[in-house]
């Protein structure tokens, strides 16, 4: 049996920012990290974003050995005994802690399709990448976060790129109906073909190549399918541990997880956020990173409270943006645009309050846009115009 002072189950970057939270206040007390991953600890928005602009691949990694912590690669955790303070990997080895920390992440919603590449880590980059190296023709599969940014990456390649998706506009359930119809356009003058409103029926393996059939009748051959559709947070281990469990896993503001000797944190956590006034999950790198740290430090004794408001960016072509709070299609929106689509500020409101920010083009607001959602309101729609630079 392996002993730890702390004991981190799972491998991504909120489980290197714990690691990180850990050393600030304990430089030598043992640390075990478990991880289904056969990678040390990676960053991932590089894997959609900068690896396929020409960055170094190295930049991937973020040297999490270096800390002096145990990385056990390969292995799923498969039981918690919180009584004894034990865990149990897939191959049964066991690990006992005084402390442990839940960073169990997300599994990609599938299509049932063999061979489809569902974004999300690193052997999905390479797999993709030596396809898009070798092939012509791809299917991506969702117009949202994911979908958008690999098809935009695959275009600039020179790629052939089919869009499917079931809403009317690319990023549509986060963005005004109007933007969403812009970038349709947007990605066809790049060399996509956009078509939404369309069901995948089947994607069925042909040899080499996949054929995929939507629900309208739509047949299409490709050399690669990526699906983006999205996750669902991996709260099986904490459920059957007996931690509460909603939609990821319930910590309260000091990230304990229903357990004194128990917290979690990245995209598995549900958690109270005080500007919002509400519980929210966000599948992003700033709140994996943030939320990471202070459990890390948290564990090794510090007692802060997270806080924190997380924001995401994105790249499209040459356009980008970041996004704070609840960027939500469906909540009343201000448009305050310098250029249509091309530069400025979108508010979205419910209840005469602003509840999140999209920066379209716009840099360094995401601290402006927090305080803005923070303030109690109610916000004159009107003079939200101007509110934030633009």
């Amino acid at each position: 049996m392996r002993r730890y002072r702390y004991l981190i189950v799972g491998g991504g970057m909120a489980a290197d920012a714990a690691v990180r939270g850990i050393r600030e206040l304990d430089r030598d007390g043992p640390v075990g990290l478990v991880s289904a991953e056969p990678h040390p600890p990676y960053n991932r928005p590089p894997l959609s974003k900068g690896l396929w602009k020409g960055a170094p691949f190295e930049r991937v990694w973020r040297r999490t050995e270096e800390l002096g912590v145990e990385l056990h690669l390969g292995r799923t955790v498969r039981h918690l005994d919180l009584r004894h303070k034990q865990a149990t990997d897939d191959r049964g080895e066991v690990y006992a802690f005084d402390r442990v920390l839940l960073a169990t992440g997300g599994t990609p919603v599938r299509l049932g399709a063999d061979g489809a590449v569902y974004f999300r880590t690193l052997d999905d980059y390479q797999t993709l990448r030596r396809l898009a190296d070798q092939r012509e023709r791809f299917v991506v599969v969702g117009g949202g976060f994911i979908g958008s940014e690999i098809a935009a990456a695959l275009a600039q390649l020179g790629r052939r790129v089919t869009m499917l998706f079931l809403e009317d506009g690319v990023g549509a359930r986060l963005f005004p109906a109007g933007l969403a119809r812009f970038l349709n356009d947007y990605y066809r003058e790049r060399g996509v073909e956009v078509l939404p409103n369309q069901a995948v029926a089947r994607v069925e393996p042909t040899g080499e190549r996949f054929e995929v059939q939507t629900q309208s009748g739509l047949r299409f051959e490709a050399d690669g399918v990526v699906a983006g559709l999205g996750t669902r947070p991996n709260t099986e281990l904490a459920a059957s541990a007996g931690l509460p469990v909603e939609d990821g896993i319930l910590v309260d503001e000091s990230l304990r997880a229903g357990h004194p000797d128990v917290f979690a944190a990245g995209d598995v956590t549900r958690f109270f956020n005080p500007a919002l006034g509400k519980r929210i999950r966000v599948e992003h790198e700033d709140n994996a990173n943030t939320q990471g740290q202070v459990a890390g430090r948290n564990l090794a004794g510090a007692d802060e409270r997270y806080t924190h408001l997380p924001f995401f960016y994105s790249d499209l072509f040459d356009l980008g943006y970041e996004a704070v709070g609840e960027v939500d299609a469906r909540l009343s929106v201000v448009e305050d645009w310098k250029e249509p689509y091309r530069e400025g500020v979108v508010y979205y409101l419910d209840q005469g309050r602003v509840r999140g920010v999209l920066l379209w083009n716009v840099w360094g607001q995401v601290d402006a846009a927090r305080e803005l959602i923070a303030e109690p309101g109610p916000q004159d729609p009107v003079r939200l115009r101007g509110r934030l630079p633009r």
